[in-house]
């Protein structure tokens, strides 16, 4: 039996994750998770409401890394830099469990259920973003713009991370917020031509 609470709680991770790889989410219990965890199912539930939020533990911590990380933001930053800065400072916690993150989204990406939770996760912390926009001084709408806008940035990048382990998240990051950054001073081909013509 684990001697703590953060013990027990990490070993219900890990064994959920290795039963969903193996069983699917949808054939796993969470008396089968509490049973790998070398815990009871009381246990379980002591530490997750359901056997989803598992794959989602530390959601809120997430949250408030990010809104912390806005605020703290150097003054004088456009907002997509801003927002850089933030993501930069959660992407650490994801590096450093990238065992765990991995196959997470891989168990996400094939499960109905899995995936309208973390939507749900991703507008939560989206309005969390936007919200610390606006307290920096961004009017509604472009921070909400901005937050949705970054935050796609964001997923493009984890997943670029998540596709080749030879590259640093760092790295995904700049490289996805260049990219946007590209997008948006470019003016269209076809659109120069229309605006063009007499």
């Amino acid at each position: 039996m684990p001697r703590s609470g953060a013990e027990a709680r990490r070993r219900l991770r890990q064994a959920a994750l290795e039963l969903y790889r193996e069983r699917g989410f949808d054939q796993t219990t969470a008396a089968q998770i509490a049973a790998r965890a070398g815990v009871n199912e009381r246990t379980f539930f002591r530490h997750f409401p359901d056997k989803r939020e598992v794959l989602f533990d530390g959601e809120a911590d997430l949250r408030a890394t990010l809104k912390r990380a806005v605020a703290e933001a150097p003054e004088g930053l456009e907002p997509f830099e801003v927002l850089l800065h933030a993501f930069r400072e959660s992407a650490r916690n994801l590096e450093n469990n990238r065992a765990f993150a991995e196959p997470r989204w891989k168990i996400i990406a094939v499960t109905p259920a899995l995936r309208e939770r973390e939507l749900a996760k991703h507008a939560w912390l989206t309005d969390a973003v936007a919200e610390a926009l606006r307290q920096r001084g961004l009017g509604d709408g472009l921070a909400d713009l901005t937050a949705r806008t970054g935050w796609a940035a964001y997923q493009h990048a984890v997943q670029a991370w998540i596709d080749d382990p030879a590259q640093r998240l760092a790295v995904c990051l700049q490289r996805a917020f260049d990219d946007l950054r590209a997008l948006i001073t470019a003016v269209p081909s076809g659109l120069a031509r229309t605006e063009s013509r007499p």
